[in-house]
């Protein structure tokens, strides 16, 4: 009998998750996916390998504490039909969008598998926190996070190459899903003439006008494509950094203040060690450009992948 998996995928990295298990677990089971209800962009990635399903994700970062108490219940009630007693294992990739459908599935007898961040090194995501008490498996990154988190390592869960690396000449600066303004003001300082900017929900019209040469784009399903030819990625700690060393890629890792309750600076600094990739806490342009060039003589780390050995976990359970 083929086994049934539902992947929770709460959009930008937590879907970056879902894709490289999904890359893994297909021809091996029936997959599934739950993404948020306004993440057009989370179907698109996951809908060649399963059924995706929409349902509300409850918090968003300026999401008012009286709406998230609204949405929070509309998505317990969302998941009650589409956590199905048919499906044998749920996978959360983090975010508070996996609570509710991991714990219905908790109370139909369904095993979770819960996923704990690549960026957590100081303190457990909040999701991973209550999910471990429900959980079958908690999936630990790093051999750092059995510190903060009970569960087992399995490694850093990377994603395969799509294509060969190449050097298209150009710096990619990758903001994630929400942008982060401070972050291109700055590269629009500095002299680079060859810039890629990825700004998610930010509007980067400014940056257009003021660097016709350049290309700014907001969402792309060949994100892989950009990565491949860029000669050193920019971006704040996620999935984004850990895709391009994969690449053979130097990169550059900033700090994002407003972004403290994902990565905390601690976190940070140990991610960017990690990556041996230089850090920038200040936004600067001159010290931004030095760190673009001392990246570029950095020997680029490379990691065991994870993935299959947690691919042959959910697929025990």
């Amino acid at each position: 009998m083929v086994k049934k998996v539902l992947i929770l995928a709460g959009g930008g990295g937590h879907t970056g998750y879902a894709q490289i298990l999904a890359e893994e677990l297909k021809g091996k089971c029936e997959l599934c996916f739950l993404v948020p209800d306004d993440d057009t962009l989370s179907v698109s990635r996951l809908e060649s390998y399963g059924k995706v399903w929409m349902i509300t994700k409850p918090r968003h970062p300026t999401t008012p504490t009286r709406i998230f108490i609204f949405r929070l219940a509309r998505a317990f009630l969302q998941a009650l039909s589409r956590v199905s007693r048919d499906i044998d294992v749920v996978v959360s990739t983090g975010s508070n969008f996996c609570i509710p459908p991991a714990l219905i599935a908790w109370m139909k007898g369904i095993p979770i598998v819960n996923l704990e961040s690549r960026v957590r090194f100081n303190k457990s995501s909040r999701t991973t926190s209550i999910l471990k008490n429900f959980a079958k498996v908690t999936a630990l990154q790093w051999e750092e996070q059995r510190h903060i988190l009970k569960g087992t390592v399995f490694g850093p869960i990377l994603p395969k190459r799509k294509m060969e690396p190449w050097s298209g000449g150009y710096i990619l600066v990758a903001s994630g899903t929400y942008g982060y303004k401070e972050l291109f003001d700055t590269v629009s300082d500095c002299k680079f003439k060859n810039v890629v900017i990825q700004t998610g929900t930010l509007d980067g019209s400014k940056y257009k006008k003021e660097h016709p040469e350049w290309k700014v784009i907001s969402f792309t399903n060949k994100f892989d494509e950009l990565l491949a030819g860029a000669d050193v990625v920019v971006s704040p700690p996620g999935g984004t950094p850990i895709e391009a060393v994969v690449y053979g890629k130097p990169v550059v890792i900033v700090c994002y203040p407003e972004w403290t309750k994902a990565a905390s600076p601690i976190d940070t600094k140990i991610f960017a060690e990690k990556l041996n990739a230089p850090l920038i806490t200040t936004l600067e342009p001159r010290a931004f450009e030095a760190a673009v060039e001392e990246a570029k003589k950095r020997e680029i780390p490379v990691f065991s992948n994870g993935t299959k050995s947690l691919v042959e976990t959910i697929l025990m359970l």
